[in-house]
């Protein structure tokens, strides 16, 4: 049996797509989500796929980077199938499990893909290098500004507003207040009890 799986990264992307290739291909069932592929994303629709598979069935993807962003995961996802009797095939690659030439393709593609992914990682980073020698800082803009942070500080002192309130009028919430006045939190607490 053709077992299909489709999946896209966002909510406002379509599975159109992977279905009509997948359903074209001659998919029986088809698990469709919108999860990230991204390595530890849990994807209740892609585990429900490899639970229904059974020996002789074979898993079909539109392409290989349907099954996750990093070579080791998609490997170990690959060999499980085929520890299992289950062959996997993607259709923009062309790759086949079942054959030595598609094992060893899907090898060299995943391979690949990890290289590409591993040199804009040290591209982004020497970025950032160059980016802090200049100056420059990355990240969000601080919530609160100097100002800010000595109003709260002098109405923490006056001791007659919640820090709710506090929070409030400086237009944050009582988390990133916390993170700006960790001190608050422990006299809070302390009062408490």
């Amino acid at each position: 049996m053709l077992v299909g799986y489709a999946r896209v990264s966002t909510q406002d992307q379509s599975l159109d797509l992977q279905r009509d290739a997948l359903l074209k291909a001659g998919c029986e069932k088809i698990f469709e989500e919108k999860k990230s592929g991204k390595a530890g994303t849990v994807r209740p629709e892609f585990q429900a796929a490899l639970a229904f598979l059974r020996p002789d069935d074979v898993l079909v993807v539109w392409k290989l980077d349907r099954l996750g962003r990093s070579l080791v995961e998609m490997m170990r996802t690959i060999d499980g199938l085929r520890r299992q009797e289950v062959h996997f095939r993607s259709l923009t690659e062309q790759f086949d499990s079942g054959t030595a030439h598609g094992r060893f393709a899907l090898q060299m593609h995943g391979a690949m893909a990890e290289y590409f992914l591993d040199l804009n990682r040290e591209r982004t980073m020497e970025g950032l290098k160059a980016a802090v020698a200049r100056g420059r800082k990355g990240g969000r803009p601080k919530k609160l500004s100097d100002a800010d942070l000595e109003a709260g500080q002098a109405l923490l002192a006056a001791g007659n507003i919640s820090i709710a309130a506090i929070a409030k009028r400086l237009g944050v919430s009582r988390y990133t207040f916390y993170r700006y006045f960790p001190r608050a939190r422990t006299n809070s607490a302390a009062e408490k009890d």
